[in-house]
């Protein structure tokens, strides 16, 4: 059996699915479209359930490529069941939907969500009403706090057999009698579904343009006899949506003003006032940002000599990686391993891993404080802040959606483009993508601010993420200007009310990130240290070197890249072309950097300084010896805006679906990472600033 979840977006929809199928779901792709597809089993029931969460609708009108994957399953598929999820606290717009699910004929049964909510206000909603004049099964529920699912999931279960009461809300209206008829020549047609193709029909949905012409002939005669609405005219779509409305209002009206207090001046309104300000909401946004890096990144708590949770988190973290280092390199020498060998694991594997790893702790927490402000319905706020500043350069805050999950990881953050409806929006965002710093870039602001700027982490770590979003306006302007020459469409969407996240949502989350970091760090991340340490050990010839030398094959790739990057700085002294090697790394996956430079830059060629002091310890005393401060900047400004990673570049190609502009963004990408760091280094230079190498 196969049960369908469908609802508005922001209705709660994927938490409950979360809470449904648990660690059964797996998310791929639609077939022949590049579009999420999530599914997992319910297995609580006499027979498992696959679940499948639709993408979040408005209507079964589509004009996304979301809404049509979401109607075209509805329609072609057949689930058994359709759950509809609606917002208790906003049931007359959510409605709208479910009027329209009801004429597919298909089993359907309405979750009430939010029910919390509604409780909190000590406020009821009449479930019988409901049931009555929607003529399906309602069950009240939270999602977010797990009350109420199985009981949902069970009166799904139990109607699975049985069709909606009621066929269509529009039946006793003045376009009853002329569906009933549409519908019934398509029923003699063989036609399935034919209530909601009889009501396609007179949306002039192009859906129907399959009819044949002479089905076209007789249901024309039936609409032209139609007589027109006082209020719309000749419009049937808008004739249509009125009497949805009409018939939700008349029959609900008990419900909703028992709701009336909804309407009125909310918490959420009285924090909006403040936190959407006109003058005030950015500033205040930039200030909790800052307060996230604070916290996450600086040496001090608020000028006080304690440590940051942050920091503290990374030196018991270095403490640990230091202890496996040692007790590795101890056992393989108990053990009788050869030199090369050892070579291999302590100053290869785990000197490169152990980099990478030291700064997970600080990740997850910074991880964490984002996941907070974006369950708690803040981030959406940022969205609507950040739409006037988008707008003028041909975006809508719409594309900060996409933009702010590039925070996380830009390769589900380039798909996320597929929800705005412009191509030229699609294609503007992704090549703005890498401006916004993902968490595998994280490691190198960390790395870099614990060698270079201990003092003022926080401040260098929150400059490189404004840098970031200045180069992003930037770069929008000029593509505006000169790529797609286009005006700045219209945004709207829709503001949940804050909430207090809840824990399992948080926790499920970061485990998420969780895993997915480790899986790269035990996979690509670990194989390719291998790969680095041995071409850093060996030159062209196979013959063992000098580790990290130039004469070893990584040092005559990197001198080849020197000319390059030496107006930016960071590759003009004797090791330059080390970093040269990480950036080159980097453009594969960007915790490689980190991980390079552990194996490149680590002092000695023995695990002894291993044993001594943590691996982060050793790497940033090697950074502090090699990079000014301006150097380091220009260095991790290069890496926050050239190619995020080959996944990220394959997922461009999938989205932009054109070699032409898969080359322009990667063109684009480089250029622009290449123009900022030779802009931030040579101001620098001739303003003298952090100039001076501290090692």
């Amino acid at each position: 059996m196969h049960f369908a979840l469908v609802g508005n977006p922001n209705s709660g929809k994927t938490t409950l699915f979360n809470i449904v199928t648990g660690s059964t779901a797996h998310v791929g792709n639609w077939p022949g479209v590049t579009v999420d597809r999530k599914e997992g089993i319910y297995k609580k029931l006499p027979e498992p359930v696959h679940v499948v969460d639709l993408p979040g609708i408005y209507s079964l009108s589509p004009y996304s490529p979301e809404e049509i994957v979401a109607r075209n399953y509805i329609i072609n598929d057949h689930p058994d069941v359709i759950i509809d999820i609606v917002d208790a606290t906003n049931i007359e717009r959510s409605l709208y939907l479910t009027t329209q699910l009801i004429e597919t004929g298909l089993p359907v049964v309405v979750a009430l969500n939010m029910m919390d909510l509604v409780e909190k206000k000590s406020k009821r909603i009449d479930i019988e009403t409901l049931e009555k004049h929607m003529g399906v099964p309602v069950v009240p529920v939270s999602a977010l706090r797990a009350r109420g699912v199985h009981e949902l999931m069970k009166r799904a279960y139990e109607s699975h057999s049985s069709a909606p009461a009621i066929p269509s809300v529009l039946s006793d209206s003045t376009l009853g009698d002329a569906l009933g008829r549409i519908a019934k020549l398509l029923m003699q047609s063989g036609m399935a579904n034919p209530y909601f193709y009889a009501v396609k029909y007179l949306e002039n949905d192009p859906i129907c343009e399959k009819f044949s012409p002479d089905m076209r002939a007789q249901l024309e005669t039936i609409k032209k006899n139609i007589p027109s609405d006082e209020d719309t005219g000749d419009d049937l779509e808008a004739s249509i949506a009125n009497l949805r409305y009409t018939y939700i209002t008349k029959h609900f009206q008990t419900t909703f003003s028992a709701q009336k207090h909804l309407s009125e001046m909310t918490p959420s309104d009285n924090i909006d006032a403040i936190l959407t300000h006109r003058f005030l909401g950015i500033p205040i946004f930039l200030a909790m940002m800052f307060l996230v890096f604070h916290l996450t990144f600086s040496e001090s708590l608020f000028g006080t000599e304690f440590l940051s949770p942050g920091v503290w988190m990374l030196e018991q973290m270095g403490t640990l990686t230091d202890a496996l280092s040692g007790a590795a390199a101890a056992w393989l020498e108990s053990v009788g391993t050869s030199q090369w060998a050892m070579d291999l694991v302590v100053d290869g594997l785990l000197a490169g891993l152990g980099a990478v790893l030291s700064f997970l702790p600080q990740i997850m927490l910074l991880f964490l404080f984002l996941t907070l402000l974006e369950d708690s319905g803040y981030m959406a706020r940022a969205a609507f802040l950040m739409d006037r500043l988008l707008r003028n350069f041909g975006l809508s805050g719409k594309a900060f959606l996409p933009m702010l999950m590039g925070f996380g990881c830009s390769v589900p953050a380039m798909m996320a483009t597929r929800t705005l409806e412009d191509i030229r929006d699609r294609r503007a965002t992704i090549l703005l993508m890498p401006c916004f710093s993902c968490g595998a870039k994280a490691p190198i602001w960390a790395m870099f601010a614990a060698a270079l700027f201990p003092s003022h982490a926080d401040i260098m770590i929150f400059a490189i993420y404004l840098i970031g979003i200045a180069a992003a306006i930037v770069g929008g302007i000029v593509l505006n200007r000169f790529v797609f020459k286009k005006q700045s469409v219209p945004f709207i969407m829709e503001l949940p009310a804050y909430h207090v996240p809840f824990a399992r949502n948080v926790l499920l989350n970061l485990w998420d990130k969780l895993k997915h970091f480790l899986l790269r760090a035990s996979t690509i991340i670990a194989g390719a240290t291998v790969v680095i340490w041995f071409l850093s050990n060996f030159d062209f010839t196979l013959h063992a070197v000098e580790a990290n030398s130039h004469e070893s094959i990584l040092g005559g790739i990197g001198t080849l890249l020197l000319p390059i990057f030496k107006p930016l700085g960071f590759a003009s002294s004797p090791e330059g072309w080390k970093a040269a090697v990480a950036i080159l790394t980097g453009l594969i996956a960007k915790e490689m950097v980190v991980s390079t430079m552990g194996v490149l830059y680590a002092p000695g060629a023995n695990g002894d300084a291993l044993e001594d002091d943590a691996a982060a310890t050793a790497l940033g005393a090697a950074l502090a010896a090699t990079f000014s401060p301006l150097a380091a900047l220009s260095f991790m400004v290069f890496n926050l805006l050239s190619v995020p990673c080959m996944a990220a570049v394959a997922t461009a190609h999938a989205e932009l679906k054109s070699p032409r502009w898969t080359f322009f963004a990667v063109a684009f990408w480089l250029g622009l990472a290449w123009t900022v760091s030779f802009a931030i280094f040579q101001i620098g230079s001739l303003l003298g600033i952090g100039t001076q190498i501290a090692g």
